[in-house]
């Protein structure tokens, strides 16, 4: 059974718990700033959650830059309560390794 897509208030809504997090391109998205360094670590933790939930986000790594896009594939391509809890995921993760989110 696929989720079920959130409406604009509950985006809205989950997007107020989600510091650093904004709605781009029918997807969550956030970018986080650390050490270079540190960068492989904090990949491999959210690659770990990802494959936990069974749910991906788009990464792109650019120097000392990681950001995510979150959007559910089996509900076409749109953002579902899958997502909120995975960006949330990630927030906590990126703080763990001393990554702050951009912008």
């Amino acid at each position: 059974m696929a989720a079920t897509p959130l409406t604009d208030v509950e985006i809205t809504n989950a997007l107020a718990e989600l510091p650093g997090w904004s709605f781009e391109d029918n997807a969550l998205t956030a970018g986080f700033k650390a050490d270079r360094t540190l960068l492989p670590q904090l990949y491999v933790a959210v690659a770990a959650a990802e494959d936990d939930a069974d749910h991906h986000a788009r990464v792109t790594i650019l120097y000392g830059t990681i950001s995510f896009a979150l959007n559910t594939h089996d509900a076409g391509d749109v953002v579902t309560a899958k997502d909120t809890a995975m960006a949330a995921r990630i927030s906590a993760i990126a703080a763990d390794h001393q990554a702050r989110p951009v912008g």
